[in-house]
């Protein structure tokens, strides 16, 4: 992957191009509902993170066999982030796992690429939930505040659409379930072996990052990983001494000293590229995180680090990868979801909030997303007139 840099920008105006986000779509929604089966109580999140990435890569390596040259698999480790914890926990086998346990709120996140092009999703549960049991208290309202502000999100990712009018739609909807979005948090344009390219969209943002953040106009032919994270809590996530497993190499350069460095720089930018990757993936994870130690400290490799909310409150989180169509945004990844399974006390009552969701996601896909529905892809915004209705 070291002449990444050298190809010439291909965008989703080329048909060929569109055909592998979606693949790379298809693909991701289908191992996230296979991840998901798999967090039931006494479950092991790293057995789950290790199941995820295996099949990320087994279903990728299915896809253009011919093509030997053509580089596809994991975009982004599969993490599964409990409760308080906001994102990208995915321990190696040397640090503390965590056992399921009945009533958590698991956060699953997780990408794959074909041909650099990235699809990526994040999806919340409540652990051992019973669709006969309703959810009720904190845990509904901030798993419909996470939902329904990804919603709008989506329905506002259109060309000529200024990005803080996704901000402030984000903000408007948590604060409707009397939580808030996590500070600073950011939704990335993605490009071809590029998930965190420079145009981003943020949530939350405090004072300073208000002046630093400045907004702009969505495009057509852009491709956005739309990421809402919403908390019970103040929205701000602090690290603790949980160790990051998921870097990513920079385009930095600097002579590594040490021999160990040399090793894993070498093995990481020709396996992975400017793809995340998780220290698990290397055979001796000893001399892995010597080597990161050095690559990190001199910016050659960037940590994403562990991220808490306090002890007491939960955090849900949405994801999902959306291709800027001229006929509006057209969604690759996400699940479906129900929102009768949640019993909040809150609601949305803004009117201009309440119109935007009860409008189709992509009005000229409409008739043909109902016919897509059983793939569980991206059909689900379609029944939002009933779901704003079933949240008042």
């Amino acid at each position: 992957m070291a002449d990444e840099k050298d190809v010439v920008e291909k965008t989703i105006s080329e048909d060929l191009v569109v055909t592998k986000y979606k693949m790379a779509g298809e693909i991701v929604n289908r191992v996230l509902k296979q991840v998901i089966d798999k967090c039931t109580p006494g479950a092991s999140v790293r057995d789950i993170c290790d199941y995820g990435d295996q099949l990320l890569t087994e279903e990728t390596g299915k896809v253009f066999k011919k093509e030997k040259e053509l580089k596809k698999g994991i975009a982004f480790p599969t993490c599964v982030s409990i409760n308080n914890c906001i994102c990208h926990f995915s321990p190696v086998p040397s640090e503390p796992d965590y056992t399921l346990k009945s009533g958590d709120v698991a956060k699953i996140d997780l990408g794959a690429h074909i041909d650099g092009f990235i699809a990526v999703v994040a999806h919340t549960v409540v652990v051992g939930a019973s669709p006969s049991e309703v959810i009720k208290g904190r845990k509904a309202d901030v798993i419909l505040a996470a939902h329904y502000a990804s919603q709008a999100a989506l329905r506002l990712l259109k060309p000529e659409n200024e990005t803080y009018t996704i901000t402030d739609a984000v903000q408007k909807v948590a604060e409707a379930y009397k939580c808030k979005p996590v500070e600073g948090m950011l939704s990335h344009q993605l490009k071809q072996f590029k998930i965190d390219c420079e145009k981003t969209i943020i949530q939350n943002p405090n004072d300073a990052q208000k002046k630093e953040h400045e907004g702009f106009k969505l495009d057509k032919y852009e491709v956005y990983a739309m990421d809402v994270l919403i908390s019970t809590g103040e929205g701000i996530g602090k690290e603790t001494d949980t160790r990051v497993s998921i870097y990513k190499k920079t385009d930095e350069t600097y002579q590594l000293k040490l021999k160990a460095s040399r090793m894993f720089y070498t093995e990481v930018r020709a396996k992975y590229g400017n793809m995340p990757f998780n220290l698990r993936y290397f055979q001796d994870e000893t001399k892995a995180k010597m080597g990161v130690n050095e690559c990190v400290k001199n910016k050659l490799i960037e940590p994403f680090q562990v991220l808490y909310e306090k002890p007491s409150e939960i955090v849900a989180q949405y994801k999902f990868t959306v291709l800027l169509m001229p006929n509006g945004p057209h969604r690759i990844t996400g699940l479906q979801f129900d929102p009768t399974l949640y019993e909040s006390e809150c609601s949305i009552t803004d009117t201009d909030l309440k119109s935007l969701l009860s409008s189709s996601a992509n009005p000229r896909a409409a008739k043909k997303k109902k016919k897509k529905s059983e793939s569980g892809g991206a059909a689900a915004a379609d029944s939002q007139p009933m779901e704003v209705e079933a949240a008042a």
